[in-house]
């Protein structure tokens, strides 16, 4: 289950979130080989028993691998978009950052002597998600559905697309605290919830409830429509 695209278009180029994924790739580029340096991720990642606390800002820019960049960016460039364009190209990136760094404080309290490197700009890009929730519930999601041979698209509103997301994140951090496969739930739930909080005041700057009454949690303004084209793959007729 994949978002790909929503249906929701900003009214301006959204330079910061460009500027992000452009960045996020080139010190991807740049620091790879370094991966399995320990003194280089002592340095720049996120350790919770050991880091300074300068790398609650550097780790949200390194990546465990080319997977994993790809994943976060596809996030940042589907949900950032419209909230940079609804609080600003600076706020959004103060948003940004300091939705990171609670990411990074919610994974540390979970497990505050672990050894570990923390990277990666999902905690960052999942308080990007928190706040797209507030301002945009009923934003339609295209989904790619896979189950083994079936793949489809679905277009779903947004609550129940992040909704799930973060539930998944609550629980599969309440069952496994340390996080397992490499994944710190904890990070993603708590830049979740810390993107959600910060985002009240642009919600409220709108009118608040208000705000949804008029636009009734959609996008304020007509939503964009993709073309369904027919398969190009021929269709098997059955032999009786």
């Amino acid at each position: 289950m994949f978002p790909i695209r929503d249906h929701n278009p900003s009214s301006r180029v959204p330079v910061v979130t460009y500027a992000l994924i452009v960045l996020n790739v080139v010190v991807f580029a740049a620091t790879a080989p370094y991966l399995n340096d320990l003194r280089f991720m002592a340095d720049w990642a996120l350790i919770p028993a050991l880091s300074a606390p300068s790398t609650f800002l550097t780790s949200q820019f390194l990546h465990g691998g080319l997977l994993h960049l790809a994943g976060n960016m596809l996030f940042l460039w589907i949900f950032g978009d419209n909230l940079e364009d609804r609080m600003g190209a600076l706020p959004f990136l103060g948003f940004y950052l300091l939705s990171g760094v609670a990411a990074g404080l919610g994974q540390a309290a979970s497990e505050p002597s672990s050894t570990i490197p923390m990277v990666g700009a999902s905690g960052a890009i999942a308080g990007v998600m928190g706040g797209y929730l507030l301002l945009f519930p009923r934003a339609r999601v295209d989904v790619l559905i896979i189950l083994i041979v079936f793949f489809r698209v679905f277009p779903i509103p947004a609550w129940v697309v992040l909704g799930i997301w973060f539930t998944m994140q609550v629980v599969s951090g309440t069952a496994t605290p340390g996080g397992v496969g490499g994944v710190a739930y904890w990070a993603h739930a708590g830049g979740f919830a810390a993107g959600l909080l910060l985002t009240i005041p642009v919600w409220l700057s709108f009118g608040g409830p208000a705000f949804w009454s008029r636009t009734r949690g959609q996008p304020p303004h007509p939503q964009a429509t993709y073309p369904l084209r027919r398969s190009t793959v021929p269709r098997a007729g059955r032999r009786r």
